[in-house]
């Protein structure tokens, strides 16, 4: 089939039509195009997209658009009896020129296209001028090192400014007890934010440890119990509520988490979210600062003085290496 991509992009500007000689044209901008006019329409899109000859090229009416000077026409590319999406065009009123572009509603801001309502968070308040949503995977190595080196330095470099949730989105694939830390640290986040955070510190910190000697799912999954259980106990949650949610093993929350970050995009983790900004793998600190720098200054705040350019043989990174990825490889 076409790739759409390829006809797409050189209709990101203006495409004129013109060609020598005059072309008489309707008083009617809207209806069927005349055959010329249908004829330049079609030659211009083969052209430009390179298109086979045995591809078909149908060619809507025209109909009255949003930009002054110019109607609507949709065209469908066909061939073997497969065709692809109607795609819309603009077409001047003149019947001269041809256009494509996209439009894009900004109206909302980007910082509420991932909510981080609900989770547990560190750093500052509910209204933190940035809020970074991280979509994690507790099994992931990536994601250990991104949140060793990362997080404490924003901590300590923005204070209140920056405020940090994570979201679940265990790579099921490829970890085979990454389902079960998140369902078990959402069950004590249920009663304890601080007890959340320590164990989600404690299995980055030492995942390559989770499931022993034995390296099995089943004792990663007991170590992961009682890790969750030991540190319910520390917070003085209710236990039984606990112990419930842990036997109940229920991953719809989780799930939802996924799918969340699956509809935004996020292939691989860690992947971030910077006011609604979002990035995958492996960064450079100073560029973290950059971005948040710049969240900050467009929020009207002041960021905190520049970092000292680190020495040439320092290591900066968030992970080194490019992210896990949802399937191997």
């Amino acid at each position: 089939m076409l790739n759409i991509a390829r006809l797409v992009r050189p209709f990101l500007f203006v495409l004129l039509l013109a060609a020598t000689g005059c072309h008489a044209q309707s008083s009617s901008t809207e209806g069927k195009l005349s055959p010329d006019l249908a004829r330049r329409v079609e030659i211009m899109l083969r052209s430009k997209a390179n298109l086979p000859p045995y591809y078909d090229v149908l060619i809507g009416p025209r109909a009255k658009s949003t930009v002054p000077g110019f109607d609507e026409i949709t065209v469908t590319f066909s061939s073997d009896g497969k065709a692809t999406r109607p795609m819309t065009f603009l077409l001047s009123t003149d019947g001269k020129t041809l256009a494509q572009f996209n439009k894009f509603d900004i109206s909302k801001d980007p910082k509420e296209m991932v909510s981080a309502d609900g989770r547990p968070a560190r750093g500052g308040p509910e209204n933190a001028p940035v809020v970074i949503v991280g979509f994690d995977d507790l099994e992931c190595p990536f994601c250990a090192k991104m949140h060793a080196q990362i997080f404490p330095a924003l901590q300590a470099r923005y204070k209140d400014q920056v405020r940090i949730v994570y979201r679940d989105f265990p790579l099921v694939e490829i970890h085979p007890w990454a389902m079960r830390a998140a369902i078990d640290i959402n069950c004590l986040a249920a009663q304890s934010h601080d007890g959340y955070w320590n164990v989600v510190d404690y299995i980055h910190a030492h995942s390559s440890e989770i499931g022993g000697s034995e390296k099995t799912v089943a004792k990663a999954n007991e170590t992961l119990d009682t890790l969750t259980r030991e540190e319910g106990k520390r917070q003085k949650v209710n236990m039984t509520m606990l112990n419930a949610c842990i036997e109940k093993q229920d991953d719809s929350v989780v799930r939802a988490s996924m799918k969340i970050g699956s509809d935004l995009g996020v292939e691989a983790t860690p992947a971030l979210f910077i006011n609604g900004e979002r990035f995958e793998g492996a960064l450079p600190i100073e560029y973290v600062y950059r971005v948040i720098d710049n969240a900050l200054v467009a929020a009207g705040k002041t960021p905190p003085p520049p970092v000292p350019v680190p020495s040439p043989d320092a290591s900066a990174t968030t992970a080194g290496q490019p992210p896990a990825r949802t399937s191997s490889e």
